[in-house]
């Protein structure tokens, strides 16, 4: 890429000096026309200057596109490989030691675990790209949100430091929503794992669903290191993750919440993101 912006600038350069050059044979060959040269030398170089910005623009939007679409799949690579050896090991340990059945029973219902985060990603990805394809026609039916909400939060829920529970959840019973329940469980998941994940250690995560004016209404707050103002729109973009490429710690592959906007949009529904105190990051989804 950086080949062609350089080719380009060469063949803008060239250019630039053509039109110098035989504005001033000309205007040397017919001085008195030299206004005219001047005026339409300007809308020229003015028009020329144009193109080149919007053209340049386009040039770097392709090498971004192409870094993220390395970094996903990078990132892809990375979070298959980690359940499957999680998995690899907890098998090989079964097979191969005489366990007690609590320890075995605790080996595989990790395994469970590694299995839905691996089905999580697997999901995610081929819903991806139905949406962006325009192939998925979003069914929609009546269900409990509620149950749904709870269901999701309860599979996610992390015990990492001693018997503490990571995810609070303040959930009102009974709410109903006409929508794809599929996608819709995958906006909840989505939002929650990355409350998780880019929450510190023992960090408590905030789900909370109500109903705001009649209609539901969910917001999920972590104590991560927040979003930045220039980003917070970012976000939703295909592929884009906050932060230097280089040194993030984070796993992930960029399609979360660009599936969250997607899917939203879809059922007439809201994101919005701001700062949680004293830190963090609060989404909240506004069913309208």
């Amino acid at each position: 890429m950086k080949k062609s912006i350089l080719i380009f600038y060469f063949l803008l350069l060239y250019a630039l000096l053509e039109m110098f050059w035989w504005g001033s044979v000309v205007i040397d060959l017919q001085p008195q026309k030299m206004g005219m040269i001047m005026g339409e030398g300007s809308i020229f170089i003015f028009l020329l200057c144009v193109g080149a910005y919007f053209i340049h623009a386009s040039i770097k939007k392709e090498d971004r596109l192409k870094e993220q679409q390395q970094n996903f799949l990078m990132s892809v690579t990375h979070e298959l490989k980690s359940p499957l050896a999680a998995i690899k090991l907890s098998l090989q340990t079964i097979i191969k030691r005489d366990l007690e059945k609590a320890m075995q029973t605790s080996l595989l219902n990790n395994s469970l675990k590694d299995i839905e985060r691996l089905d999580d990603l697997v999901e995610n990805m081929l819903l991806a790209t139905k949406i962006e394809s325009r192939t998925y026609s979003f069914p929609k039916e009546e269900f409990d949100f509620s149950e749904m909400v709870t269901k999701i939060t309860d599979r996610l829920q992390v015990h990492s430091c001693g018997n503490q529970q990571l995810i609070n959840t303040k959930i009102k019973k009974g709410i109903k929503v006409m929508g794809d329940k599929f996608a819709l469980s995958s906006v909840v998941t989505n939002l929650v794992e990355n409350a998780v994940k880019y929450s510190g250690p023992c960090a408590e995560i905030a789900v909370e669903l109500c109903q705001n004016d009649g209609k539901p209404f969910l917001t999920v707050s972590d104590k991560g290191p927040g979003i930045p103002e220039g980003e917070k729109m970012l976000i939703f973009d295909k592929f884009y993750r906050v932060g230097d490429e280089n040194v993030r710690k984070s796993k992930g592959t960029g399609l979360g919440l660009f599936i969250v906007k997607e899917v939203l949009q879809n059922h007439d529904a809201d994101i919005s993101v701001k700062d949680n105190v004293p830190q963090g990051a609060i989404f909240e989804v506004t069913f309208n």
